[in-house]
């Protein structure tokens, strides 16, 4: 549905700014489809869509062509992700109206500075284009930083679970179609083999035992490859 022309998505990665409006153009309906997902929370539309859109030009920053799937597919975890760390740094604590109306500000204007540029201002290039005082670009910033969520993920060496799965058993469609997206993008990153392991340990539930005889391996070198990959997953998840 959301068709993207692979010249404007090269362009754009070389810092064309005309090549990322028409990227951003092309996939107005994507994100107004993603922003209504969360209508009904107390933001207004067009302040989700300004946080999507900066979530679809990271997705065009990071994009590459060797990962096998759509644009508009590798796009969506960005876009959701973006627009759900927004609403959940937003939400714990109450922030006034006026430092909420800078946020935006600063959104808005750090958004434009990365189509334009490919990076974000500095607090004091802000603060010099917005007319205000650096220590309010601060509080402002400061006021939208993540707090621990119990979404994140809280690993070990043996197994990864996260903190919100522990108390609660219910779905969340949303968080299943950025995950199941999310985890295909980094599986086609993997090589033949790496793929083969994650697919038959996680997909077809053999043992790492099972694993080696299928690939003519020892045990010692699916569980190094294995939590080579995983590690390599957790960090650009992360990030």
């Amino acid at each position: 549905m959301y068709d993207t022309n692979e010249e404007y998505i090269k362009e754009a990665i070389n810092g064309s700014n005309e090549a990322m409006e028409n990227i951003i153009n092309n996939n107005q309906g994507l994100i107004w489809n993603i922003v209504a997902r969360f209508s009904g929370r107390g933001y207004e539309k067009e302040e989700l869509y300004q946080i999507g859109a900066i979530g679809l030009i990271k997705a065009v920053k990071r994009f590459d062509f060797s990962f096998g799937v759509k644009f508009s597919t590798y796009a969506v975890p960005y876009i959701m992700g973006e627009i759900k760390r927004f609403i959940r740094d937003d939400g714990p604590i109450k922030i006034s109206r006026s430092i909420k109306e800078l946020n935006s500000k600063i959104n808005e204007l750090q958004n434009k500075n990365l189509k334009e540029a490919g990076q974000e201002l500095s607090v004091k290039e802000v603060a010099r284009k917005l007319n205000v005082s650096k220590e309010e670009v601060a509080v402002a910033i400061e006021s939208a930083r993540p707090l621990e969520s119990i979404n994140e993920e809280a690993y070990n060496e043996e197994n990864g679970e996260s903190k919100i799965s522990k108390i609660s058993n219910k779905e969340d469609d949303v968080n299943k179609l950025i995950n199941r997206l999310t985890i295909n993008r980094l599986i086609q990153e993997l090589d033949e083999r790496e793929k083969k392991i994650i697919i038959l340990r996680y997909f077809r539930e053999k043992t790492q035992t099972e694993v080696a005889n299928l690939l003519g391996i020892s045990q010692v070198q699916v569980s190094r490859i294995e939590k080579k990959i995983l590690n390599s997953m957790r960090t650009k998840i992360a990030n």
